[in-house]
């Protein structure tokens, strides 16, 4: 479920570009399409020595089931990712998993207490929130990645579309959003996910629509 909410490189531009260079705390608001809360989670960004560190935590309940997940990446300045943490609770069941990213092509995935795995990689890979920040980084200057494979444990192939701009409700205000679709398709599921990044120079991440098996969330930023 949470691979889809979380739904992920040009050395040119620093990221710098669309995220304030002091980092950012945004937090977020999680529901049904209908209003009901769901819960809520928290995204922030930081300087780290001479990386980024992404970090997202989310936490929700619903009818007899409680999720607490949290994921956290560290890139390089290219945005680059270097390796990629998620430490997901679901109801009874607990899972951790790390992958270490190796520029020279390889990839090496790890879960706490079982197996060990290599994947072959581009030597500018993203994983899900590194994704998001290069998302965030070609919207500012005025592009839109091409589709690659983006890194949530397996890879998953990600195709993004500019729908064009709307105005959306966030909270109680009107605010001027660029929508995007985001096509994704894993090794056993293939979905869409509706973003709405903000207009100004950090390209905020507004609001998200994602579908998982029990229906849509509706994610909002909490101002």
């Amino acid at each position: 479920m949470m691979k889809r909410l979380v739904v992920l490189a040009l050395f040119a531009w620093p990221l710098e570009a669309a995220v304030p260079s002091n980092g950012e705390t945004l937090r977020y608001s999680i529901s049904w399409p209908s209003g009901l809360s769901l819960g809520e989670g928290e995204m922030k960004v930081a300087r780290s020595g001479e990386n980024w560190s992404f970090e997202f935590q989310f936490e929700a309940a619903v009818p007899g089931f409680a999720i607490a997940d949290r994921f956290v990446s560290l890139t390089g300045m290219n945005r680059c990712s270097l390796a990629f943490d998620k430490d997901l609770r679901h109801g009874a069941r607990q899972s951790r998993e790390k992958i270490t990213f190796d520029p020279s092509g390889k990839a090496t995935r790890q879960t706490v207490g079982g197996g060990k795995s290599e994947m072959d990689i581009p030597s500018c890979a993203h994983d899900a929130l590194a994704y998001l920040f290069h998302l965030r980084h070609e919207l500012a200057q005025g592009r839109i990645p091409a589709a690659e494979n983006v890194y949530y444990g397996a890879p998953y192939r990600v195709r993004v579309e500019y729908k064009g701009a709307r105005k959306i409700k966030i909270g109680e205000a009107m605010e001027e959003a660029d929508r995007v679709l985001a096509f994704v398709k894993g090794p056993s599921s293939e979905f869409q996910v509706e973003l709405y990044f903000g207009k100004d120079a950090a390209r905020t991440p507004l609001a998200a629509r994602v579908p998982v098996a029990m229906g849509t969330f509706a994610v909002e930023l909490v101002r």
